[in-house]
């Protein structure tokens, strides 16, 4: 609870704001690294060279976050949430600075390493302290919050590590992490007062190596197929198997643990498991969208690079506007499955629209398209936490957050990867139709600088391509949110714990979730 020692257990609203405020920049310190990073690359490449290594910069963070979140979780469960959060961000902040200081490519790899497994229980820890604090009926009107954090930490993202590369240097695009986490730090230990606890129970580490090789298996298979190895390589096939393999094995030691990782018992709630389920597609879609969309402006419509964190400002805006709406929506009424649903229909039709984009498209249509998709994902983003946070008990709050947070992690390593398969294979297809074998050569050729050389005939055939690229990428999206759709319709409306505004009117405001369990 959100007290001092000797108060009343009635949280201060002061209070609140401020450890929330905390909260959202640990949360932004998550989510902005990856986009000032991303800017960043050629410039840290020019400097430590190791071009060949590239991609594991980002591979090590994302295995690191991926593998780790399910630990943070039910460590937060196991021996309160206050210190295990707090341990995420100086393990996250070693590892911004030990990258900020990297002399080559394999010391800047292991180092995000580090730091992506700090960021494993930032969103996570957030997530399940917001759970413990704030009861789900009052928790619907912070959901614009976490949004706006999105939108800005995916706009902002590129233009600030542009400026910042371009004017202090790559290695501050780790280092500006440093004061940001300070701050997040200060705050939370001074305000945020939650119960201590400690559990004799042995930690379930024989479930923790199986699931974490599991995870590992599978996001290698998700950024490794296609690119570095063929689909049907041995090595993905290996890994594909071995993932499997230690996820059946994960769930034969679950129901033997004393204490387990994740306990099996939370998926035995219907509205949990289809939450998973949605979170799942949601991260499919979302992630996929938000690598393709600048992709397609890019190159067919014309626009500029520098810009393409803004490129996305019509779905990132409606998202934020509509994730208030439901969580207002949330708070005064109670209920939520029309959400849901609602959501999961404007998504299929966002990612339809999409999927007729061609070489006329304007970016007045493209950004319509845009915020009817950007509407659906603000209906579902943060209902799912909520509902799903709703379904478990108190004790596994952390286990609970962790698992949602993570299946959407796997859902977007999903859709990134086999939607740039999908792209990469109708793009030279429709190449090579139209000027022969030397389309594969241009295939290649994704930069614009390149594209500009090329002469009328290659370049329409170009852009041609990278449409046809993008109709195949969402239009199988929009048949793969259609399950959301479908899920959406079996979500029982369970009444949400805490009391409303009227009640609150009436008597003392309610006590936080975690006093009333």
């Amino acid at each position: 609870m959100l007290e001092k020692p000797g108060d009343s257990g009635v949280p201060a609203p002061k209070n609140v704001r401020v450890v929330l405020l905390g909260l959202m920049i640990a949360m932004l310190l998550a989510m902005l690294d990856n986009m000032i990073v991303g800017t960043a690359m050629p410039t840290i490449v020019g400097e430590l060279g190791g071009l060949n290594h590239l991609s594991w910069v980002v591979t090590a963070y994302a295995l690191a976050t991926a593998a780790s979140t399910p630990l943070w979780g039910k460590f937060g469960d196991m021996f309160g949430r206050k210190g295990v959060f707090m341990s995420s961000i100086v393990l996250f902040l070693i590892g911004s600075a030990l990258s900020g200081m990297a002399q080559d490519m394999g010391q800047l790899i292991a180092f995000r390493g580090v730091q992506g497994l700090g960021a494993g229980g930032l969103i996570v820890g957030v997530m399940a302290i917001i759970g413990d604090l704030i009861p789900p009926r009052e928790r619907g009107k912070y959901q614009g919050m976490m949004a706006a954090v999105m939108a800005v930490a995916m706009i902002g993202g590129p233009l600030v590590g542009g400026t910042i590369t371009d004017h202090l240097g790559w290695r501050w695009a780790f280092y500006i992490n440093l004061p940001l986490g300070a701050v997040a730090l200060f705050m939370i230990s001074a305000v945020l007062h939650l119960p201590k606890k400690r559990t004799k129970t042995k930690v379930d580490y024989l479930g923790a190596l199986l699931l974490t090789t599991g995870i590992t298996s599978l996001v290698l298979v998700t950024s490794w197929g296609g690119l570095e190895y063929e689909w049907a390589s041995g090595t993905i096939i290996g890994l594909a198997v071995l993932g499997v393999v230690s996820l059946v094995a994960f769930v034969f030691v679950e129901t033997r643990a004393a204490e387990p990782i994740i306990p099996l018992r939370i998926f035995r709630n219907r509205n949990f498991s289809l939450m998973n389920i949605i979170g799942f597609l949601v991260g499919f879609s979302m992630f996929g969208a938000i690598t393709f969309l600048p992709l397609f402006q890019q190159s067919v419509q014309g626009a500029s690079a520098t810009n393409s964190g803004l490129l996305l400002l019509p779905m990132l805006l409606s998202m934020m506007v509509i994730s208030l709406f439901a969580g207002r929506y949330t708070t005064q009424t109670g209920k939520y499955k029309v959400l849901p649903i609602t959501g999961g229909a404007l998504m299929v039709t966002g990612l339809y629209l999409l999927s007729t984009m061609d070489t006329e498209t304007s970016r007045f249509e493209s950004g319509v398209y845009m915020a009817v998709l950007g509407a659906g994902m603000g209906f579902l983003m943060q209902i799912t936490m909520l509902i799903a946070q709703n379904s478990v008990e108190m004790r596994d709050m952390g286990s609970g957050s962790s698992t949602v947070t993570l299946t959407r992690t796997i859902g977007g390593s999903f859709g990134v990867s086999l939607m740039g398969s999908l792209f990469s294979s109708a793009v030279t297809e429709t190449l090579t139709a139209r000027v022969g074998p030397a389309g594969d050569k241009v295939a290649a050729q994704l930069d614009k600088a390149s594209m500009a050389r090329l002469d009328p005939q290659m370049k329409s055939a170009y852009f041609h391509a990278v449409a046809d690229g993008t109709h195949q990428v969402f239009f199988w999206g929009a048949m793969l949110a259609i399950l959301a759709f479908a899920a959406s319709w079996l979500v029982k409306e369970i009444p949400l714990r805490g009391a409303g505004p009227e009640k609150k009117a009436e008597s003392a405001p309610a006590e936080p979730a975690a006093a009333q369990a």
